[in-house]
């Protein structure tokens, strides 16, 4: 009897390729001006990340996932959450429009929803669909890889295009020695200075790492504390309300209310649709990263 294979979702954290793609040109000063003077330097190194990783991975089905704006359900929890960011620059903000319209004319859906961060929205729909599908989520971002499970890989962008560190739920067990769900305490112990919230001031990763082995999470360390060290002991109960707050910023959200059909996220594209596009656009010398793909257009 044949086995039908199972589709393969591909979830992009359109955020992370689009900083990456702008803050890689943007150094040297290639803002890549079109003939109405938007840069596009960011579009078009996303449309590379993003089309290399079709190529990669070779996904059945695609949806890109977006920030909706700076403020969060986080901030109302802890104002000061991502507090340390400085404004997009200039040359990126007409970028964020014009990158969505780009992914549009691949008629692959764009989701967000505001309030909520684009690890949520990815959250939501890989644990909403692993159950029936292969999930790839192609991000730069390693918060991400508290999802990772039986059918659910974390694709990390490294320098260059097309050159990856695929983890999945053994990998990541090998490299840090706890269960990617466990990454959530992690973090609230350890903070997160590019979130900007502290954890529980003096537990770094390697205490983090050993406590969690231990009593493998926050509940269990906070229940045996007579047994740890004195210095361990007070530095967590000097910060007991801060462990948990942090815990709850670090939790990725996969409950969130987006609307979302699976079958609109089959990957086919129109070549000319995307072609008029770029040209649109005013992008040169994408052509070549969408000959590999072809079969799907």
């Amino acid at each position: 009897m044949e086995t039908v294979q199972k589709p393969k979702l591909m979830l992009v954290d359109g955020m992370a390729l689009l900083f990456r793609a702008f803050f890689a040109t943007a150094v040297s000063g290639q803002f890549m001006f079109n003939s109405k003077g938007i840069p596009t330097n960011g579009v078009n190194g996303f449309v590379k990340h993003f089309l290399t990783a079709v190529s990669s991975f070779q996904p059945s089905h695609v949806a890109v996932c977006w920030d909706m704006g700076s403020k969060t359900f986080r901030n109302e929890l802890f104002p000061d959450y991502k507090g340390n960011r400085s404004e997009p620059p200039q040359e990126l903000i007409p970028q964020f429009d014009l990158v969505k319209e780009v992914v549009e004319a691949f008629d692959v859906p764009n989701i967000g929803l505001k309030g909520y961060e684009a690890d949520d929205c990815i959250g939501t729909l890989a644990k909403k669909y692993c159950a029936n599908a292969n999930i790839h989520i192609v991000t730069g971002d390693r918060d991400i890889l508290q999802l990772l499970d039986d059918q659910i890989s974390v694709v990390l962008l490294q320098k260059g295009f097309g050159n990856y560190l695929v983890h999945t739920k053994d990998s990541f067990y090998e490299e840090k020695g706890i269960y990617p769900t466990q990454m959530i305490d992690l973090k609230a112990f350890m903070g997160d200075s590019s979130d900007n919230y502290p954890g529980v001031k003096g537990i770094g990763e390697k205490t983090a790492l050993k406590l969690l082995q231990q009593y493998h999470h926050v509940e269990g360390v906070v229940e045996n504390l007579n047994q740890l060290t004195n210095a361990q002991k007070s530095k967590i109960e000097a910060d007991l309300d801060m462990l948990y707050l942090s815990r709850k910023l670090a939790e990725i959200k996969c409950d969130v209310p987006i609307q979302f059909a699976f079958e609109a996220s089959t990957f086919k594209f129109n070549v000319d649709k995307v072609m008029d596009k770029f040209h649109e656009v005013g992008m040169k010398g994408l052509h070549r990263f969408i000959e590999p793909i072809k079969e799907y257009a």
